[in-house]
């Protein structure tokens, strides 16, 4: 039987458990009026036994350590279907059906360098080597996409990719879609134009081969890889495979 995965307690007891290294941004999220707007929100849709996406909305941050991020890609809210989303960004967990923008990434990885996907869509091990797989929402109703968006959490996405770029380290951003490739700017200023940033259509099977940035053939994940190892070479190169 699946693990459940929706979210059963307040959000704010999520955020008392928020690492160390990510928790200052978190903070001065939480204080704004953003925060506490996105806050007020979750907590009266759980009241109201709205059925809440992930258990565990700050899982890209506990499983890639700040001082370790070196590839950030970004999605947009979580999967709103029962047992899918995991708080990573295009991950579900083993044993769980591929989506079909998860499947044109493994595609585009066997297409790019080769690799074959073993069917398991779990993307624990990429953020374990510091890529950071976040989404700009990071909660969602079931079967009701985008229902957490403008709420509140762009707020906190944004500042976490403006943390991320702002630290020591130069990093590889791989933006999908037009959502992803709204946040260039962030990066761009905060980064001081030292990091690559790397735009294609989104790897949906509406646009991943459409003009005029098809998803497949994109070779992001090669291009990252080599720029990762060049500028980060302390760090073991990054490997694809899941």
């Amino acid at each position: 039987m699946a693990v459940s995965n929706r979210l059963e307690e307040p959000l704010s007891a999520v955020l008392d458990r928020a690492p160390a290294d990510w928790r200052p941004v978190i903070e001065a999220w939480r204080d704004s009026a953003d925060g506490r707007r996105l806050l007020a929100f979750v907590e009266s849709r759980r009241q109201a036994d709205a059925t809440i996406y992930p258990a565990q909305v700050l899982q890209a941050l506990h499983l890639t350590r700040r001082a370790r991020v070196r590839v950030v890609i970004l999605g947009q809210d979580p999967y709103h279907g029962a047992g899918q989303a995991e708080g990573l960004a295009f991950s579900v967990p083993p044993g769980v059906r591929v989506p079909p923008s998860l499947r044109n990434m493994m595609v585009e990885l066997g297409r790019d360098l080769r690799i074959v996907h073993s069917g398991n869509g779990h993307l624990g091990r990429w953020a374990a080597q510091g890529v950071l797989l976040l989404n700009t929402v990071l909660t969602v109703e079931h079967g009701q996409p985008a229902a957490h968006a403008r709420r509140g959490w762009e707020a906190l996405s944004d500042a976490l990719i403006e943390a991320s770029a702002a630290d020591a380290g130069d990093k590889a951003y791989l933006l999908w879609g037009a959502h992803a490739q709204a946040k260039a700017g962030l990066i761009t200023v905060a980064g001081a134009g030292r990091h690559l940033v790397l735009t294609a259509n989104h790897p949906s099977p509406l646009s991943a081969r459409r003009p005029p940035m098809p998803f497949i053939g994109c070779g992001h994940f090669g291009r990252a890889a080599t720029f990762v190892a060049e500028r980060r070479p302390d760090l073991a190169p990054i490997d694809w495979s899941c």
